[in-house]
């Protein structure tokens, strides 16, 4: 528990005193979708291993 919450301070400490406010908001998007996208690549190998990878 205790490495989410260093993650979730890293994350919040890298945008403290970010200017412009629009390249920050960006930015957040930008990494959430990149999460989106992470989380659903090892869904994915992990569906196909689990099923023998089988397409």
């Amino acid at each position: 528990m205790g490495t989410l919450t260093h993650f979730r301070n890293v994350y919040l400490e890298a945008f403290e005193n970010c200017r412009p406010a629009f390249i920050v908001v960006l930015l957040k998007i930008y990494s959430l979708f990149s999460v989106l996208m992470i989380s659903m690549a090892i869904y994915a190998f992990a569906f196909r291993a689990i099923n023998g990878f089988r397409f």
